[in-house]
């Protein structure tokens, strides 16, 4: 065992907030969202985004509904600068829309900002400086008073360059890695910010309270945020945002106590993409509200088409388990899951209102633009009842419940051979060859029914060791006199313990499907299926079908 050198990490410190109120608080309505994929998604790619495939996420984040988009940082480099002047020279960005630039507190990168800026109708300029005791200590060596110096001198730089752009600006501050800065000091940089840029309630300003690095449990973030709301001069001029990194793997819960606690605004990227273990993902925060009713004014009703274009943009594919867009997050493998599933689209199907309470799926497929078709999946840990579903689904086989265990131990013979999972094709052509593509030793050749004074009667005509017979009978009903012909000269006991029947496609061309359980001397019960145009056909070959299967050699 590798044991960790003693004292080389340590506890969080708690936060003594006795009357905290975030624990007792509800959700109740969506927070403003800022896309930042295109600066914070696309720094931390591997190969940066091309001017096109910008112009393609920048696209699809206006169709998705974003109102607030951070496109970069144009005084980093000449590809987001020209991008910038690339959205304004083609009049791409909307009137409703809100451009967010980052820009570090220095003058000449302020100057290039605003410069990329031009013609720009509103914009946010995203100014921030790093906060944290290990930043002061190690990267910067300033004391406390510098660091808020730093600060301020970027404000003034801003108001004066502010007062020569054509168009509305906003001012957002970040104390950058926020959450490893004294909850103080994070106070009182971001007042002296905002008294230096003169909050009022038509210049409210974006405190971005950032988890640059995921340092402790979700609770503690939220602790902070409400903390700071609490402390923040003119708080309701104030936009609070949050920035959740995902280091320990709990951005979402942060973000979603963090608005718990009071946040108003949330930056993050589609599908996680962002620096080390990426940003909080907008697509799971906006759906996790979708499943507890509250609109989140952000479109995701084709899951698909974003993943697509943001795999095609960044080139990272999404892993299969990804809250729900994965390819595999709606299928079923497991018998059990597969049978609660099966019965739960049933019971939405056939009931009137329409609350979502299916089983294992937390919100319906349809919801963001997938199908019912991969919902359940056959392998070897899949059960009777997920096999029944697969044949109704693909090829309208709605197959009494006492023949799921049946073909289900036919399915799990095949995939236990084959240790891979069976498509639905598959599975339909398993039943198939099974109940239509049989060796007969007994074969149905014609039959005739009437009926007198409510008694059926057959004149059955089949074959069997060669030999054509034609027999009659007498019975309750067609089937019954059907097999009391067959029983004049065939030699096999077996009696009929179960039948049922149904119409497969649409009406003006329906056919009829049979299924008839048999019971023997020899075996507990088989069943056998027929399929004709006619019901009375499709009975009797579901009756040969059982005998030739239980009596088969």
């Amino acid at each position: 065992m590798n044991h960790i050198q003693a004292g080389k990490y340590k506890p969080y410190p708690k936060i003594e907030m006795p009357n905290r109120k975030w624990p007792d608080n509800t959700i109740t309505h969506a927070p403003k969202w800022c896309s930042v994929d295109l600066r914070d998604g696309n720094q931390a790619l591997i190969n940066p985004m091309s001017m096109e495939k910008k112009l393609e996420l920048f696209t699809l984040l206006l169709k998705i509904g974003f109102k607030e988009i951070e496109v970069g940082f144009p005084s980093a480099s000449k590809v987001e600068f020209d991008f910038l002047r690339h959205l304004v020279d083609n009049n791409l960005i909307p009137d409703d829309v809100t451009i967010q630039v980052l820009v570090q507190a220095r003058e000449h990168l302020i100057a290039k900002t605003f410069e990329s800026l031009k013609g720009v109708k509103k914009a946010t300029v995203h100014l921030y400086n790093s906060t944290s005791i290990a930043q002061r200590k190690i990267v910067f060596k300033k004391s406390k008073e510098e660091i808020v110096a730093l600060a301020l001198e970027g404000i003034e730089l801003v108001k004066q360059y502010e007062k020569k752009h054509d168009g509305e600006i906003f001012l957002e501050y970040s104390p950058e890695s926020f959450t490893g800065t004294e909850l103080e000091f994070a106070a009182q940089i971001s007042n002296a910010v905002t008294k230096a840029w003169g909050i009022s309630p038509n210049r409210k300003v974006i405190i971005n309270l950032p988890a640059t690095v995921e340092m402790a449990t979700p609770n503690i973030y939220a602790d902070q945020i409400e903390w700071m709301s609490e402390h923040l001069d003119n708080r309701e001029n104030i936009i609070i945002s949050t920035h959740t990194h995902n280091d320990r793997g709990t951005s979402i819960a942060a973000t979603e106590l963090a608005l718990l606690a009071g946040a108003d605004r949330v930056e993050g990227t589609l599908l996680s993409n962002g620096e080390r273990t990426g940003n909080v993902d907008i697509i799971t925060l906006a759906l996790n509200l979708t499943t507890q009713g509250i609109e989140s004014n952000l479109d995701f009703s084709n899951v698909d088409e974003v993943l697509d274009v943001v795999e095609r943009c960044t080139e990272i594919e999404t892993h299969v388990r990804h809250p729900y867009v994965g390819e595999l997050v709606y299928t079923a493998f497991s018998g059990s899951h597969q049978d609660a599933i099966n019965k739960g689209l049933a019971y939405q199907k056939s009931k009137e209102d329409p609350f979502w309470e299916v089983p294992y799926l937390p919100i319906d497929p349809a919801d963001v633009g997938r199908t019912y078709e991969s919902v359940i999946r056959i392998n070897s840990q899949s059960g009777k009842g997920g096999v029944a579903y697969i044949l109704e689904k693909e090829a309208g086989y709605q197959l009494p419940k006492a023949m799921h265990p049946e073909i289900g131990k036919i399915v799990q013979a095949v995939t236990d051979a084959e240790g891979r999972v069976l498509s639905g094709e598959e599975i339909v052509a398993i039943f198939e060859k099974t109940y239509f593509d049989i060796a007969e030793h007994i074969s149905l050749v014609d039959f005739v029914l009437s009926s007198d004074n409510k008694v059926s009667k057959c004149r059955l005509t089949y074959k069997h060791n060669g030999k054509e017979i034609t027999a009659d009978g007498e019975g309750n009903g067609p089937i019954d006199a059907c097999k009391n012909a067959l029983m004049k000269e065939y030699e096999n006991e077996f009696s009929i313990s179960s039948y049922s029947e149904h119409s497969c496609g649409e009406k003006s061309s329906a056919t009829a499907v049979a299924y008839i359980e048999i019971q023997t001397p020899q075996t507990l019960s088989c069943f056998g299926v027929g399929k004709d145009s006619d019901i009375a056909t499709a009975s009797i070959k579901a009756m040969f079908c059982a005998i030739n299967r239980a009596f088969s050699d």
